[in-house]
C-alpha cells in the first residue's frame, strides 16, 4: 500500500439542500452543514466514523462539497502526505503544476491543489499531527 493515499474527495455543489438530500436518499450518508463562516462547506460521511470523525474501515474515506464556483468546478481527490513541501517538489518533478502555496486549514493540516500531467486537479494534506 502507498504512504500517500487517498483521504478525502470534495465535489462542487450548486443547490445545497437538493444534493444533501439527494445523497443522504441515494446512499445513506450524512451530510453536515458548515455554514457560510466555513464557505458554506458541507462535510460528507459516507462511511462509518469514530467519535473523533475518523473513518472506522480501512482504505474507506469521508468527504465534502463546496459551492461550485470558477475555482471549484470538479471533483477533487486529496492526496495524505507526510511532507507537503517535499510532495511539491515531486509533483513538479513528475511533470504536475502545484497551484498556489500551502494553507493551513485549522485542525486538518497543510492543503494545497496541483494538476497532474493530464490536466486532473488534486490536492496535496499534510495532516496535523
Amino acid at each position: 500500500m502507498s504512504d500517500n493515499p487517498v483521504v478525502h474527495f470534495e465535489m462542487p455543489y450548486d443547490d445545497s439542500g437538493r444534493m444533501r438530500e439527494f445523497y443522504e436518499t441515494a446512499f445513506g450518508w450524512t451530510t453536515i452543514p458548515l455554514g457560510p463562516e466555513m464557505g458554506d462547506y458541507v462535510v460528507a460521511q459516507a462511511a462509518e466514523t469514530d467519535t473523533e470523525n475518523m473513518v472506522t474501515q480501512k482504505g474507506a474515506i469521508n468527504g465534502g462539497f463546496a459551492p461550485r464556483s470558477v475555482d471549484n468546478d470538479r471533483t477533487n481527490l486529496v492526496i495524505a502526505v507526510a511532507d507537503i513541501a517535499r510532495a511539491m517538489a515531486d509533483v513538479e518533478a513528475a511533470g504536475g503544476t502545484v497551484l498556489g502555496a500551502p494553507v493551513e486549514i485549522a485542525g486538518v493540516g497543510l492543503y494545497v491543489h496541483f494538476t497532474d500531467t493530464e490536466g486532473n486537479r488534486l490536492s496535496l494534506l499534510e495532516p496535523t499531527q
